[in-house]
């Protein structure tokens, strides 16, 4: 046994030693054939072998600076879906930074959202969807608002107006400036002897506090015969579509200035600390300086949260520090409605009919939209059986903040609960914000910085301060509507 077993060795040992020896003999074969040409090679030939190399630096120079689509080793291919795809060759953080930038998002913005993000909507939603950059601490930005599409009438309408020689009407308007001549308008509250309808008028020219309006659908006198047949005070009067002649080429000009407004953004900060010994010691649960910063980020959150909402623009000096500071303005005074409700009786359907009017009509906004509301808001809307008007079902996820979806026809509203309405005495109250027109601009970006205090000679601890300046703003304010219970 003891021979069969040198026997076995000595038959296996020399297959490896072969495999090494066949190796080492290609290697020997190649590096002595590489010496050799190189050896031989003579001056041509490195010239040659020069021009070629710069030739192929060119080539990938102009591929990389021309081609968008071709990236490192690899192409991007986009489908007739809208479907992204990378060939023949490696997907790097680059390759992905250029063909999807929204995808990888900042190592500190990825664990920011992930800390209690129902605890602070706005600020969560804000940091979800990415903020644009500011060079300064004043953000200045344009709002621009749609043309009126109504006013009302500002005396009662009645055959007395008629103007027989040009077959007009004088109508006062409280607003005329919204009118040019050759619109069409309509007057829905019209009441005629022929009963209600809708009376549909030309305007001829437009003054100062009236319309001369041409009734296209009336007869002056025959319905006009009732004393009591009239267009009453205050009542609607709707812009509609011009009507031009054949032969104009030109019509009445058409301009929309935006108004130019502004923000602070305001600095904030918090900082955590530990001393060389706290963080040595032992200690009977697990609680280590990563936690201390977590529940430092979230305290701070939440004050940033109070700032984004009920923040008043101000700047001015600190008298101790001697050093200026700047506060932002808050959107809930930006927003450019307000819809009441009465908290002594409950909250009905109709309310909420109501409200969803208000939010989505008007306004040429989203038709999603997003309710931030208090305690006792959310607990009215809680009691309301959702009917096959609204309903009430439906829990999204969208911004990694749980929602619950209330649809109508008017539009979809997503509603969550804001701890910081309760915190700031808005229990009964709320807040719905177009996300497509709220926009947070970000001077110094979240961030954080240790501090070697023990180095400097300070003191023994551990430091990290984290910081961000940063303003919300809400641009088309019509689009935002304040919800409040009357006092």
């Amino acid at each position: 046994m003891k021979g069969k077993s040198l026997k076995g060795n000595q038959t296996t040992t020399p297959t490896t030693n072969n495999n090494n020896n066949n190796n080492n003999i290609i290697n020997t074969i190649f590096m002595k054939n590489f010496k050799e040409t190189i050896k031989n090679m003579t001056a041509g030939d490195w010239i040659l072998l020069g021009m070629s190399a710069i030739a192929l630096g060119i080539i990938i120079w102009l591929t990389g600076a021309d081609s968008d689509a071709a990236l490192a080793t690899g192409t991007i291919l986009t489908t007739a879906k809208g479907g992204m795809h990378f060939v023949d060759g490696p997907l790097t953080t680059a390759v992905t930074a250029e063909a999807s930038p929204g995808l990888l998002r900042n190592e500190i913005d990825s664990r920011i959202v992930k800390i209690r993000p129902m605890a602070t909507p706005i600020d969560q939603i804000t940091r979800w969807a990415g903020c644009r950059p500011s060079g300064s601490m004043k953000v200045e930005y344009y709002s621009v608002d749609t043309k009126p599409m109504e006013t009302t009438t500002g005396a009662q309408v009645t055959s007395a107006g008629y103007d027989r020689a040009t077959d007009t009407f004088e109508i006062p308007v409280a607003v005329p400036a919204i009118f040019s001549p050759g619109d069409t308008v309509l007057f829905p509250d019209a009441v005629l002897s022929a009963g209600p309808q809708a009376i549909v008028g030309y305007v001829v020219t437009v003054g100062d506090r009236s319309l001369k309006v041409k009734l296209v659908n009336v007869d002056p006198v025959d319905d006009f015969s009732d004393p009591g047949a009239k267009i009453p005070n205050g009542s609607t009067v709707v812009r509609m579509g011009r009507a031009a002649t054949e032969l104009e080429v030109q019509t009445s000009q058409f301009e929309a200035l935006p108004v130019k407004k502004s923000n602070l953004c305001q600095i904030f900060k918090t900082q955590v600390e530990q001393s060389t010994y706290q963080k040595i010691a032992d200690k009977e649960v697990g609680w280590n300086f990563s936690d201390q910063e977590e529940v430092a980020i979230i305290d701070m959150r939440l004050g940033m949260e109070r700032s984004f909402l009920f923040g008043r623009q101000a700047r001015f000096t600190d008298p101790v520090k001697h050093e200026e500071v700047l506060m932002t303005d808050g959107i809930w005074n930006q927003a450019g409605k307000d819809w009441t409700y009465d908290p002594d009786e409950d909250l009905t359907m109709k309310n909420l009919i109501e409200l969803m009017r208000t939010a989505f009509t008007g306004n040429s906004g989203s038709s999603r939209k997003i309710l931030v509301a208090g305690s006792g808001l959310i607990e009215r809307l809680n009691n309301l059986d959702h009917t096959k008007i609204i309903g009430a079902d439906t829990t999204v996820t969208k911004w990694g903040i749980d929602f619950t979806e209330l649809r109508s026809k008017f539009g979809t509203l997503y509603v969550v609960h804001s701890e910081v309405l309760d915190s700031c005495n808005h229990t009964d109250d709320g807040l719905i914000i177009d996300p497509e027109y709220m926009t947070k601009y970000s001077h110094v970006p979240f961030r954080t910085e240790r501090l070697d205090l023990k180095r400097s000679g300070i003191r023994n601890t551990e430091a990290v301060v984290i910081t961000e300046a940063s303003c919300l703003v809400l641009r088309y304010p019509d689009a935002h509507v304040r919800v409040t219970a009357k006092a």
